[in-house]
């Protein structure tokens, strides 16, 4: 294939370019990419970031809020409990939100597929306990080893303690009934 005419051609440098302008209208549109709902909804366009943090009563830099004390000699140094410069804060609903938000109960977000419940249901059922012959089994597609189907079903009996153990209730009559 012949190469693209353009291609090999110097590029000119344009002198008459203000490549500062360009660069600072750029970076001042450009807004701090927030992650909580509660701070971009009272976050002020029109003031640095120093700002904002300080009306909403929470900390720009860490280290200066909650400075690490200082020893002397083996002995502490005892603070009077006021500090020095402490700021208005004229946003407090926000760090109110955000405490209320922290305190809720986190959700359980550990669930299995369906896949690997029925896949383990499927080789308790049929096999017990015997692992050996779960991973010799024509259902045991990924060619798990014996111990990674012994991980799975510990895994099941973890996640789903009651599930499990309604299971094997409900299989204990069916093998008196076989025998």
């Amino acid at each position: 294939m012949p190469k693209a005419k353009g291609k090999s051609r110097r590029h000119k440098y344009s002198y008459n370019l203000n490549r500062k302008r360009l660069y600072r209208s750029a970076r001042r549109r450009a807004a701090p990419r927030i992650a909580c709902s509660h701070i971009r909804h009272a976050w002020d366009p029109h003031k640095s970031v120093a700002q904002n943090l300080a009306e909403m009563g929470l900390a720009e830099d860490p280290n200066k809020a909650v400075p690490i004390p200082k020893k002397q000699l083996g002995m502490e140094v005892e603070s009077d409990g006021q500090q020095p410069g402490k700021k208005i804060v004229r946003k407090p609903y926000v760090v109110n939100e955000m405490e209320l938000e922290a305190s809720l109960p986190e959700k359980k977000s550990n669930t299995l597929s369906r896949d690997l419940i029925d896949y383990v249901k499927y080789m308790i059922q049929n096999h017990g306990e015997n692992y050996k012959e779960m991973a010799r089994d024509e259902k045991n597609y990924y060619q798990d080893t014996p111990k990674q189907i012994k991980k799975k079903i510990n895994v099941y009996k973890n996640f789903y303690p009651e599930e499990y153990k309604n299971f094997i209730a409900s299989l204990k009559p069916e093998k008196m009934e076989v025998q």
